[in-house]
């Protein structure tokens, strides 16, 4: 057998090997195969699945939309109880908003906002200038580095 220095074996020597690492090479193929029969399966069954669930939602919502032997849907009693609901409780919000608003400290709540928009532009104020002098420092030095 030819030696390489590589410490590979060339195309040939793969194929002249002992007759296990072919084995071990059809083995490897079939498990392969089972692995990917076992996904494919895996993939139909999923997609069933979807099927029936999408068959579920459809004949629901069929069933839930048509109109009866009386002409009137199955849903809507339940979206005028809804509408109705929402509207006691639209009246609800109003009535009791109205007395909570008045409750609510506006001016002071104003004045604070106020105070810590103030102190934000003051601090951020503060950091730009020291940053000014810090830059015009590195400016300063650098130009009297390039004179030289």
């Amino acid at each position: 057998m030819p030696t390489n220095t590589g410490g590979k074996a060339d195309a040939s020597e793969k194929h002249r090997g002992s007759g296990r690492a072919g084995a071990a090479g059809e083995a490897r193929g079939r498990a392969r195969g089972a692995v990917s029969r076992a996904g494919a399966h895996d993939a139909q069954m999923d997609l069933v699945t979807a099927a029936l669930i999408g068959l579920a939602v459809g004949v629901s919502a069929t069933l839930l939309l048509r109109r009866g032997p009386k002409g009137v849907r199955p849903i809507s009693p339940v979206m005028q109880a809804a509408a109705r609901a929402s509207t006691r409780g639209a009246r609800w919000v109003r009535d009791r908003g109205e007395e909570a608003w008045d409750r609510v400290p506006r001016d002071e709540i104003a004045d604070q906002v106020q105070d810590y928009a103030r102190s934000a532009r003051d601090a951020i104020d503060r950091a730009v200038h020291s940053e000014l002098r810090t830059l015009r420092r590195a400016l300063r030095a650098q130009a009297r580095r390039v004179a030289r």
